[in-house]
């Protein structure tokens, strides 16, 4: 894959998952009037309302549950709208949201830090593809693509059908692209979906809920060198760094609920990248209270309090964090997420025996490969920083076992051979 294809599509799906996961849902034209009626499936006239959050009662359930990490709860209460509402693509989309993000959660491919490099391009899940997720994701994306042709069939302008079709391509992209590693089609769909959004723009300047995707595009092709952006520009995909933070600004001010949040998820990583910090801790912030339940989104808060430079704050949110797993304060909670985030807080606070216990906790407990390499592997880093010479090279010959061809084997044996010390 060339390196503009690879990172726009990585922006494409928002850095992976990012948190909750990014789902591009459905989104009735903002500059009509919102008042909370039922929503109705498409009429003899042409008309129709979407399912949406703020106007339709399972459907608001549904993504409050969603963006908690309750998945089976949330798909059921989407369930119950697609019942209700059987020709609307937004119900199939919504669904088709929660099974894949489940999925993704299940294999460990929702870390922001696990898309800090590209081996994530090719390494394993940590957990084997559900063949049943992967019939019933190809079930509900050509459900969803069959309503939205019948609506545009009806209609060629139907931003509300244009921009459906838009999230089941990002959708599809998202599971093709993480799930199946399916890269070249992952893409293809991902620039589908910008084109749809570009289109909805385009016949309507004030529908928000499309800007979204389309900052995510201009933001990450913004971001390439000047030689690869002109590759990109080739293919008919522009960039503007600043343009894309602007329009995923003002998508956090969309009445969706959901889309707001999903807007701010995408803004709070790329704000992140410019060292924005500030901004990224208010927005962040604004999503753990609205969703405490989601320990992900904690931890992302904690990730970013360590990347500004507060260690002793962040070391204290990710003990929370930890604390709270424990309490059962949250839906789900993968442990090895925020321990091994511990680790990197106090190993910048020079604490290397702290950092060294958290690693352990993040080795024992974690479910991905790489992960517990990683772990291992900065334990026995701290250890010989400890002057713990042969503890450090039990924990190096541990990571080589793991898997003796990685990055992170390939510094174990360097590091049994010197010991580490601090760059």
């Amino acid at each position: 894959m060339k390196p503009y294809q690879r990172l726009l599509f990585v922006g494409c799906l928002c850095g992976g998952f990012f948190l909750a996961g990014i789902v591009c849902h459905g989104a009735t034209n903002p500059a009509a009037p919102q008042e909370a009626k039922p929503a109705a499936d498409p009429a003899p006239s042409g008309t129709w309302v979407p399912t949406r959050m703020d106007n339709d009662a399972n459907t608001r359930k549904g993504f409050d549950h969603f963006y908690s990490l309750e998945y089976d709860k949330a798909i059921h209460e989407f369930e119950l709208a697609q019942q209700a509402h059987p020709n609307d693509p937004f119900a199939t989309n919504h669904v088709l949201a929660a099974v894949i993000f489940k999925e993704l959660y299940r294999i460990g491919a929702l870390d922001t830090e696990a898309y800090a490099a590209d081996n994530f391009l090719t390494k394993k899940p940590a957990e084997p593809l559900d063949p049943a997720v992967r019939d019933r994701v190809t079930q509900l994306v050509n459900q969803a693509l069959s309503q939205e042709q019948a609506l545009l069939q009806k209609d060629p302008n139907d931003t509300n059908a244009i921009y459906s079709r838009g999230g089941t391509r990002a959708l599809q992209s998202s599971y093709m692209g993480i799930a199946n590693h399916a890269w070249f089609a992952a893409l293809r769909n991902a620039v589908a979906a910008r084109h749809d959004n570009e289109r909805v723009l385009e016949l309507d300047p004030n529908y928000v809920d499309a800007k979204v995707v389309l900052g995510t595009h201009l933001y990450i092709v913004g971001s390439l060198s000047w030689p690869v952006r002109v590759a990109a520009s080739v293919t008919g995909l522009s960039g503007n760094k600043q343009k894309g933070l602007d329009y995923l600004r003002q998508a956090t001010g969309s009445p969706h609920q959901e889309v707001a949040t999903d807007a701010r998820i995408v803004l709070a990583l790329f704000l992140r990248r410019e060292q924005r910090y500030d901004e990224a801790l208010q927005v962040v912030n604004v999503m753990q209270s609205m969703y405490p339940h989601n320990f992900l989104m904690a931890t992302e808060y904690a990730h970013l309090l360590n990347a500004a430079g507060h260690g002793q704050e962040a070391i204290a949110a990710y003990r929370k964090v930890l604390a709270g797993c424990h309490a059962n304060t949250y839906n789900q909670c993968r442990i090895e997420i925020p321990a091994y985030g511990l680790g990197e807080a106090l190993r910048g606070q020079k604490d290397y025996a702290g950092a060294a216990e958290a690693y352990e906790i993040a080795a024992t407990n974690g479910k991905d490969d790489d992960l517990k390499q990683r772990a291992t592997l900065a334990e026995g880093e701290m250890y010989d920083l400890m002057q713990k010479r042969d503890t450090a090279m039990e924990k190096y010959k541990a990571v080589i076992a793991e898997n003796s061809a990685s990055n992170s084997a390939e510094l174990a044996r360097h590091y049994l051979k010197t010991a580490y010390r601090n760059p």
